[in-house]
């Protein structure tokens, strides 16, 4: 009997022909809405994330505070950090060790273009390695830095591609590099990390690095990793005590960060979850409109069945046939706008975080979420009936007599 319902409903949208496509308009774009976003805002998520490519999460970063800007870590602070810090810190009882680095911005020659680049630098003897587990940096041509390399390089993955090096033109393994003035031969090219960090770095040793920018015992940041993960907050309140005894500032007045993994990321996602809640909101207000369309289409096509209406209850049709007859046909308006605009927002999604992924340089691919597609397809169906359920009420309520007369 349901599927007679259907069958009828479907016929009846199919003979209203524009209005029914007008009012699908508003739930359409609605869903389209919620579905791109909410698939946007979990790529972006992803894309983000994946930016913290951080090998060991018993790794706790530090740094110094100061003036904010637009530069790697540490640079243009008020107060840098020091190689006596780092040494400091090493000394507390739950720290397997403490390792300062620079990441310097400085200028970059290559086929005769001039661009600003950013380093790293990679510290000599046992640390080195302990660096390169930390970043799970790998070579995928040549071969990592050695201790004494200090005219040597190595590069990210995207140097390897014209459109990415920043050059006009691939950047080859045994090649020559300006940095700062100074020639520096590259003996290796990281594997692809889908950061555009780390595949747009460029590694050399601790002390080049150090002469080139004049920074002297000065570190732009310092990786401290903990005996055991279950000490990562006894750790960050020690150094951050220890630190503020060593720069004189009292609790609340740091001028210094000291952050874990999981404090970067939960603070990332908590903001972008906000975002993602409030433009879902946003696109929930055409759901709405949409709901209001399929009230109005409904009521004016009661209005425009009542001798129809008045006929099938004169020949025996019941309250709740009629009722069941013009419910259907508003469920259906919401759901055919649902798998209409879920569709069109799976494209868009797609697309967008094809686009943010190409940008920021992550290789997340777009996976779609059922959850999402089967919860948008229940929920414009129930939009539909719902939306229905008055003007439905208003048929099945019609005296037969008086439909007839009318």
């Amino acid at each position: 009997m349901k599927y007679d319902y259907a069958v009828l409903a479907i016929r009846n949208l199919r003979r209203r022909g524009v209005r029914s496509w007008l009012t699908l308009l508003g739930i359409i774009i609605g869903i389209t809405a919620v579905v791109a976003l909410i698939s946007l805002g979990d790529g972006l998520k992803l894309a983000v994330n994946s930016q913290f490519d951080i090998g060991s999460t018993e790794i706790i970063s530090v740094q110094a505070g100061g003036i904010s800007g637009y530069g790697p870590p540490g640079s243009g602070v008020t107060k840098p950090l020091t190689k006596q810090d780092a040494e400091a810190i090493e000394r507390i009882s739950s720290i397997e060790f403490a390792i300062p680095r620079n990441i310097e911005t400085l200028k970059v020659e290559y086929n005769q273009k001039l661009n600003i680049g950013f380093a790293g630098s990679i510290p000599e003897g046992k640390n080195k390695e302990v660096v390169y587990e930390v970043l799970g940096v790998e070579a995928e041509q040549g071969r990592l830095l050695y201790d004494g390399d200090n005219d040597k390089i190595v590069i990210g993955n995207d140097f390897t591609f014209a459109s990415k090096s920043g050059f006009d033109k691939a950047v080859s393994l045994g090649d020559v590099m300006i940095i700062q003035n100074k020639s520096f031969r590259i003996v290796g090219i990281m594997k692809k990390k889908g950061s555009f960090i780390m595949d747009k770095v460029i590694l050399m040793k601790d002390t080049p690095l150090r002469d080139l920018m004049n920074t002297g015992d000065n570190v732009d940041i310092i990786a401290v990793k903990v005996k055991d993960k279950d000490l990562m907050n006894e750790a960050k309140i020690d150094i951050e005590k220890l630190l503020r005894d060593r720069r004189d500032v009292k609790l609340g007045q740091e001028d210094f960060e000291v952050s874990t993994p999981e404090a970067s990321l939960a603070t990332i996602n908590s903001i972008l979850n906000g975002v993602q809640a409030f433009i879902v909101l946003i696109a929930l207000i055409s759901i709405f409109v949409g709901a209001i369309g399929i009230v109005n289409t409904m009521t004016t096509s009661v209005m425009e069945r009542v001798k129809e209406i008045g006929i099938m209850k004169a020949i025996g049709a019941k309250n709740s046939d009629i009722f069941y007859q013009f419910f259907i046909e508003a469920g259906l308006l919401g759901l055919v706008g649902g798998v209409i605009g879920i569709s069109l927002g799976m494209i868009i999604g797609f697309l967008g975080v094809t686009g943010i992924n190409s940008f920021i340089g992550s290789s997340n691919s777009f996976s779609p979420n059922l959850l999402l597609i089967l919860g948008t397809l229940l929920g414009s169906f129930l939009v539909g009936s719902i939306s229905g359920i008055a003007p439905a009420l208003k048929a099945a309520k019609l005296n037969p007599v008086d439909a007839l007369r009318k």
